[in-house]
């Protein structure tokens, strides 16, 4: 039996595969907040057009692109499979037993989390990223040549109070799907040390709070001032 066999199969090779895939995917999250921070500058939309574009068109950015639809689907996959094996193995559930579990409600619900965030992300990829490879998107021209103008997009969509609830509210699932993974991942790789994991523990808090709600502040902003 290969490595690559080995470690699909194994509990150890398959919990290592979702902790990378976990990582590589807080990294995206990073990156992707970033540039759409470019919601809240005041030049109606231009960074932020011209950032979409160089996010579908730079070649580097496209196998980027590809890793992280890969590491979804890859965490996806694994999270099943660490689920269904946890629960053949588990005579009592977790409802039976949680009165004598020091576990944390997050640990606990990982499984519905993910899947209310995998739901989420369909939802936000048929809004914007199909919209921006394949809708019927209006063009808008600056100096610098003509841009689909994804900006009037996201805000057309976020003058939806029912698609801003829906943001707000996944992102309170990230924020406690982050609160857990950010720390696990570091412990699935063994990174583990007395002095080491209270500060990633506290980066983790700290990231699982921050980033969601600056996500979250987005359709926020732009729902109040489509009021204006």
């Amino acid at each position: 039996m290969s490595w690559v066999t080995k470690t699909f199969s194994s509990t150890l090779g398959r919990k290592l595969l979702m902790a990378l895939t976990g990582l590589f995917l807080i990294l995206f999250l990073i990156g992707h907040v970033s540039g759409n921070m470019l919601l809240f500058k005041d030049d109606g939309g231009q960074a932020f057009n011209e950032y979409a574009k160089f996010m579908t068109t730079n070649p580097a950015v496209k196998i980027l692109s590809y890793l992280t639809y890969i590491s979804i689907i890859g965490h996806v996959i694994f999270a099943i499979m660490l689920s269904v094996r946890n629960k053949k193995a588990r005579p009592v559930n977790y409802a039976e037993a949680k009165s004598g579990t020091n576990s944390s409600w997050n640990s606990r619900n990982m499984g519905i989390l993910g899947t209310i965030v995998l739901i989420f992300i369909v939802v936000h990829l048929q809004n914007f990223w199909a919209q921006m490879h394949w809708g019927a998107i209006p063009t808008v021209t600056y100096e610098s040549g003509e841009y689909k103008d994804l900006y009037a997009v996201v805000n057309l969509a976020f003058s939806n109070i029912g698609l801003v609830a829906l943001y707000v509210v996944a992102m309170a699932f990230l924020a406690f799907h982050l609160n857990h993974g950010f720390a696990s991942a570091f412990q699935t790789l063994g990174l583990n040390h007395k002095k080491y994991t209270p500060a990633i523990q506290f980066i983790g808090s700290a990231f699982s709070i921050i980033v969601p709600a600056m996500f979250a502040s987005m359709p926020i902003f732009i729902y109040f001032s489509s009021l204006n």
